[in-house]
């Protein structure tokens, strides 16, 4: 018995170590594609930074003029980049909830956001803001349903075992 615990601590520790490698890996890809993209530089710090704060403004023409592929791109993946986000820090066990997933990606978007701003990377949106929020959230509630689902196979699969035991099967 003693063993089996050895052996779920080492399992455990190399699961953590994947994971926070994936981690490291994911947010230097999303700062890459976010702030640090090709026409970054420190010479035009504070000086091409814009802010668009109207909500989902942009996406209408988008959707009128029939360009599916880049509405898809900008607003399905401003969800989708923040997913891995919320779902490894609920798997991580960072954060308990899917709330705080989700104030936990407003936040990492919040930065990322000001840090276009500061270097001109991009256009700070509030779309971003909230679109991003939700892709932490939905993260979070991925895990969060995985794991209920898993615990009610789990339990499923030994109700016949215990049943069969006492039936003197």
């Amino acid at each position: 018995m003693l063993a089996n615990k050895g052996k779920k601590a080492i399992k455990k520790k190399t699961k953590d170590k994947y994971l926070c490698a994936f981690f490291l890996v994911y947010m230097v890809v999303l700062f890459r594609i976010t702030v640090f993209r090709s026409n970054f530089s420190l010479f035009h710090v504070m000086k091409n930074g814009t802010i668009n704060l109207s909500l989902f403004q942009d996406y209408i023409p988008f959707i009128r003029q029939g360009r599916w592929f880049l509405f898809l791109y900008l607003f399905v993946g401003n969800i989708i980049w923040f997913v891995p986000f919320g779902s490894m820090l609920l798997l991580s066990g960072k954060v308990k909830g899917i709330w705080s997933a989700a104030l936990c990606g407003l936040l990492l978007s919040f930065i990322i956001e000001t840090l276009q701003y500061i270097f001109g990377t991009g256009v700070s949106e509030l779309d971003d803001l909230v679109l991003n929020t939700m892709g932490a959230g939905l993260g979070a509630a991925v895990v969060r349903l995985y794991r209920h689902y898993q615990c009610r196979l789990g339990r499923k699969r030994e109700v016949p075992q215990a049943s069969a035991d006492q039936n003197g099967g």
